[in-house]
C-alpha cells in the first residue's frame, strides 16, 4: 500500500528571526525554516543572529538561507559560519550563477520564480526547464522588490505536472492555503507575511503560525 506520507504537503515557515519563533515552528512540525540574508528586507537577519538561531533547528528540519542577487563573498561568509541545508535564490540569478553560488557552499538550491499578471503556463514550464538543475522551483508572486508582498497569483496557471513538484508561495495564509493545496497539489508550501503580526513585517504571530500548519494538515486529510 502506498504510504500516505507521500501525499503530505511539506511546510516551510520563512523569515524567522527569533529563537522563540524557530522553536515554535519546530514544535508545530515544520519541515523547513527560512532565514533571509537580504539586507534590504525587513525580515533580514545577520550571520551572528542565525549562528544562534540555527542551534534551535534539530536534525531533519531544513534550515534554508534566502539570498537575492548575492555576491559570492556574501554566500561564502554566510555558509562558512551558518549551518544551512539549502540555498534559495530569490533575485535575478541565471542558472549558471545559481549553480556557481551553490557550488561555493556545496549545498543544493531552489530558484524562486516570480509569477506576474501576464505570465502563462508555458512561461512556468520554460522556467522549470531553464532551472532544471535546481532541487526545487518556488513559485511566488511578482511584486515590487523581491517577495514577501503578501500577494496571491493566479494558481490556475500552474500545469499539473509542475505543481506536484513545486513549492507554492505568494500571499498564502491560514484562510487560503486549503484551497491552494486542493487546486495545485504542490509538494510544499512556503509562508512568511501570512504568519506575521498585522502591520509588523518580520514579527511572527505564533497563533497564525499554528493556524497555518493546522490548515495545511486539514487540507491533506481532506
Amino acid at each position: 500500500m502506498e504510504s500516505k506520507d507521500l501525499h503530505r504537503t511539506r511546510i516551510k515557515l520563512c523569515g524567522l528571526s527569533t529563537a522563540a519563533s524557530v522553536d515554535h515552528a519546530v514544535a508545530l512540525g515544520a519541515d523547513a525554516v527560512g532565514f533571509v540574508f537580504y539586507p534590504k528586507s525587513p525580515r533580514a537577519v545577520t550571520v551572528a543572529q542565525v549562528v544562534e538561531l540555527a542551534k534551535h533547528v534539530p536534525p531533519l528540519v531544513s534550515a534554508v538561507g534566502l539570498f537575492v542577487n548575492a555576491a559570492p563573498e556574501w554566500i561564502r561568509e554566510v555558509t562558512s559560519n551558518v549551518r544551512l541545508s539549502l540555498l534559495q535564490f530569490h533575485g535575478d540569478e541565471t542558472p549558471e550563477q545559481c549553480a556557481a553560488l551553490a557550488g561555493i557552499a556545496g549545498l543544493p538550491w531552489w530558484r524562486a520564480v516570480r509569477v506576474g499578471p501576464d505570465a502563462s503556463a508555458s512561461d512556468l514550464v520554460e522556467s522549470s526547464l531553464q532551472y532544471s538543475a535546481a532541487s526545487g522551483l518556488l513559485l511566488d508572486t511578482l511584486v515590487e522588490g523581491y517577495g514577501g508582498g503578501g500577494k496571491v497569483f493566479n494558481w490556475s496557471l500552474i500545469p499539473t505536472d509542475l505543481g506536484h513538484r513545486a513549492v507554492l508561495s505568494g500571499g498564502l495564509n491560514a484562510q487560503n492555503v486549503r484551497e491552494a493545496i486542493r487546486q495545485v497539489r504542490p509538494y510544499a508550501v512556503d509562508v512568511s507575511s501570512g504568519i506575521e503580526v498585522d502591520g509588523a513585517k518580520g514579527v511572527k504571530d505564533h497563533a497564525r503560525m499554528a493556524a497555518f500548519v493546522r490548515a495545511v494538515r486539514e487540507a491533506d486529510a481532506g
